[in-house]
């Protein structure tokens, strides 16, 4: 067991959706964890006790690279001096970026930069999630927490046509190369094989090393090798990847006694009516609105053009009282945002304000966010500070409690979905507070596949 209340480990989102994501994992392992907008500061942390991991639930991935870099220098010097011994920036399952839009390899130059470390690990897979990384090759699943098929990332029907990052390249050193001059090494899903203590024998001169995953099981393994043998001598260990990190240390410290992992989580029980809003242009969420439209739900589209021209939309603001005073759930949604050329900024701005107009005058208790690109403007617009985790609804897309000086969203379950995330029918498993079933759930050992 543990002989003190150091942090175990700080992570740095890219987004909303994605920060919830590894917020889910880390407490299914049994860590205390608080997401925060922004780095916190130390009279922010005194108001949590016993803290095990902290988040913050950023905004870069739709930032330009220029800004991006700026961002994450003051956030990453913050939070080096919280003391945590691992250091994560978290990214899309996908690997969403570009060289010029939320550059990844921006973030492993910089975050090298301030760290120190020699060697960046960079984990490709979430096979909790759908995602698999093979010799380097990244695979996902269609919608995450369904049973869609599997497509290598190129010629994955939602991903290789996103608005802002299409995948055009599966393997993701060659996708990470276009972002940063550092050289990538593979420790890939034959070298998982062997002891953990061996893998940077097979390494060369290379700054990062990008990680196979494509069986949950190989996880404790990989976590392992994280906490122990990618050294940097005096400092944190800064690494990259998705969710799987979270998962791949919480694994290895329920193996070594240092958490205790979560098996039993506390009915949130029915909220209604619920408010979904949703910024996200996938076919997933598509489907899902189209399933909630089937089933109940009222559906308001916002004018993205005029969101973005900064007009309102007072017609959309009547009908959202009116159904709201009538107990009806809504979702509103932007509509498909043609070549990813309206601004996420004002779109998730303008999102989050109706959202919090909503709980303020209707006293809504819970709130769906979707789509990563806006979620992170709309919890800001909402004067969201800090969320905690609930309780495990569907994979990777937990149900929080914000924490507010507003007093209205202080309290209010809050859900953030990115546009991948469930199956059809998310949005009633939201509107019925149902817990996932615990078989195959990412908290538990076994292989995805």
């Amino acid at each position: 067991m543990r002989q003190n209340k150091e942090l175990l480990l700080a992570f740095y989102g890219d987004d909303f959706t994605g920060s919830t994501d590894a917020l889910e994992f880390i407490c299914r392992a049994g860590a205390r964890a608080v997401l925060f907008i922004e780095p916190p500061d130390v009279k922010q942390l005194e108001a949590f006790d016993d803290l095990d991991v902290i988040g913050v639930a950023g905004k870069t991935r739709s930032l330009p690279a220029d800004e991006l870099e700026t961002t994450l220098e003051t956030a990453f010097h913050k939070m080096k001096d919280c003391g945590a011994k691992h250091i994560h920036y978290k990214v899309c399952s996908t690997f969403d970026s570009s060289a010029a839009t939320g550059s990844i390899g921006r973030a492993i130059d910089t975050g090298q930069r301030v760290f120190g470390n020699p060697l960046v690990p960079v984990l490709g897979g979430t096979p909790s999630l759908g995602r698999y990384c093979v010799f380097g090759n990244l695979f996902a699943r269609m919608g995450i927490g369904s049973e869609g098929a599997i497509y290598r990332l190129d010629r994955h029907p939602s991903m290789s046509k996103h608005p802002v990052t299409p995948a055009d390249e599966s393997d993701l050193r060659i996708h990470l190369q276009r972002q940063t001059e550092k050289r990538i090494g593979l420790i890939d899903i034959m070298q998982l094989c062997r002891p953990p203590a061996l893998w940077n024998a097979a390494l060369g001169d290379e700054q990062a090393v990008l990680i196979d995953a494509l069986y949950e099981a190989q996880l404790v393994t990989i976590g392992e090798w994280l906490d122990g043998h990618c050294v940097n001598p005096g400092g944190a260990i800064f690494s990259v990847g998705t969710s799987a990190i979270e998962m791949a240390l919480g694994r290895y410290w329920n193996q070594k006694g240092v958490l205790q992992p979560v098996t039993t989580w506390d009915h949130p029980g029915k909220a209604a009516p619920l408010l979904v809003i949703s910024g996200s242009c996938s076919p997933v969420t598509a489907g899902q609105i189209g399933w909630a439209k089937a089933n109940g739900f009222e559906e308001l589209v916002l004018d993205a053009t005029k969101a973005c021209n900064d007009e309102p939309d007072t017609v959309l603001d009547e009908k959202l009282d009116r159904l709201l005073a009538n107990g009806n759930s809504v979702v509103i949604h932007t509509g498909t945002k043609e070549g990813g050329t309206l601004s996420s900024r004002k779109l998730g701005t303008t999102l989050g304000g109706l959202a919090k107009k909503a709980v303020v005058t209707h006293r809504v208790k819970r709130v769906v966010i979707a789509g990563g690109d806006t979620s992170s403007y709309a919890a800001r617009a909402m004067e969201i500070e800090a969320v905690e985790m609930i309780a495990p609804l569907v994979s990777g897309a937990p149900l929080c409690r914000a924490r507010s000086l507003h007093s209205a969203i202080n309290g209010l379950e809050v859900n953030f979905k990115g546009g991948q995330v469930g199956a059809a029918d998310y949005f009633g498993v939201l509107l019925n507070g149902e817990l996932e079933k615990t078989e195959g759930a990412p908290g538990t050992p076994g292989n995805a596949l």
